[in-house]
């Protein structure tokens, strides 16, 4: 399926905004792009709602008929149970997470021992917990404690934008993972010069106007055969005022969600 989430949202919901778009707000939003797939990842609000506030949106998201993923950071068992109890309240199926958290860098023999305690009861609720391929981690070291794990339940998130920062090769890092790939997020990049010409900043761009070879990837891990859901996510930077950003945010989603269902 291809799906909006909370990063493709980024502005709409931030405090830089007027009037900041609420989780069910986003809900609405993609409902209205005949989009049945909303992952809430890296979403402050989510820890500190209370059981009244998660049960509303979690229904609002059933009467939407719009399907839940969950995401955050960290790999802390105790952490990961947290999360697990709130896949259930909104029957989400995935938990993206990052081996590093806001305050724990495990080494990846600890990663290995803090998964195995946590992964035997994903299994059990049948939720996957899908690990991001991002800069702090070499893509290599990711892949080494995922399949000594050596859990069904337990795979890649995809996003071969961050490991440019690695000074890995995104394609690379798309055929490293494909097999152990469980969900993808998309959105392009690209570099552009500096005023001045003094180095380059490395940024979003609208989806088919970067260097992401998005064919390639669709290709080599075959999302859609494999029932592996796409993630429309953007990098866009502040366009100088809020009115000016989130018409431009919103413009990205409407040629990602183009470009996407133009290739299915």
């Amino acid at each position: 399926m291809i799906g909006l989430g909370t990063y493709a949202y980024f502005w709409q919901h931030s405090d830089r905004v007027e009037q900041p778009l609420s989780l069910i707000g986003a809900l609405e939003d993609t409902r209205a792009q005949d989009v049945d797939l909303f992952q809430i990842c890296d979403y402050a609000p989510l820890e500190r709602m209370s059981d009244a506030e998660l049960h509303d949106a979690a229904r609002a998201a059933r009467e939407l008929g719009i399907r839940i993923e969950l995401g955050t950071k960290g790999i802390v068992p105790e952490h990961l149970t947290r999360f697990l109890r709130l896949a259930k309240v909104f029957d989400a199926r995935l938990v993206r997470s990052m081996l590093t958290g806001p305050d724990s860098r495990p080494s990846a023999a600890e990663s290995q021992v803090w998964l195995r305690s946590s992964i035997r009861d994903f299994e059990a609720a049948d939720v996957t917990l899908a690990l991001e391929t991002y800069e702090q981690v070499p893509t290599a070291d990711l892949l080494g404690v995922v399949e000594s794990v050596g859990s069904a339940h337990l795979g890649i998130c995809l996003d071969p934008a961050n490991v440019v920062a690695q000074l890995e090769n995104p394609k690379a890092c798309v055929e490293q993972t494909a097999a152990l790939v469980k969900n993808v997020h998309v959105k392009d990049f690209a570099f552009a010069r500096q005023p001045g010409w003094v180095g380059f900043t490395y940024s979003g761009a609208a989806m088919g106007a970067g260097l992401h070879d998005y064919a390639h990837l669709l290709e080599t891990v075959r999302p859609r055969e494999r029932g592996i859901n796409e993630i429309v996510e953007h990098w866009l930077p502040w366009q100088d005022d809020a009115q000016t950003t989130i018409r431009t945010e919103r413009e990205w989603t409407r040629i990602t969600l183009e470009h996407l269902r133009s290739t299915s």
